[in-house]
């Protein structure tokens, strides 16, 4: 059974050509891919992530609110029992916000012209296994 990812666009950012390229781009690579379309609720985000029973919520944000929309995914994913769904962000983000964005509990971060390859393989590292020792 494919891994399956849920990519979303939270808040009021309405440009989805990068978060479709990125979806396409995780399809081809193997994953099932959910996408929410533009404008969600973060609240929205997690029922649709909690109900599909995705490994990944992956979050594109072009609108400059990467940080609270990231920090209110994760505490909401934590609030609902499900700490184990690893958050992934893309979109316009400075370098000086990754580690902010990591503190607040993303799992991996994407600037934009971040190469699909590294994207997917990024995606990838964090939905395998661990072999056992």
């Amino acid at each position: 059974m494919p891994t399956r990812v849920l990519v979303a666009k939270p808040g009021l950012d309405g440009h989805d050509r990068g978060a479709k390229i990125v979806a396409r781009a995780l399809r081809d690579a193997g994953f099932e891919v959910i996408f929410t379309g533009i404008r969600q609720k973060v609240a929205d985000i997690v029922a649709v992530a909690l109900q599909e029973d995705v490994a990944v919520v992956g979050l594109s944000i072009l609108s400059g609110a990467h940080v609270a929309l990231t920090a209110r995914t994760v505490e909401a994913l934590r609030a609902a029992g499900a700490d184990d769904i690893a958050v992934v962000v893309g979109g316009t983000i400075p370098a000086a916000d990754v580690p902010r964005l990591r503190d607040a509990g993303a799992a991996a971060v994407f600037p934009t012209g971040t190469p699909l390859d590294d994207i997917v393989a990024g995606v990838h590292a964090l939905t395998v296994a661990p072999a056992p020792p």
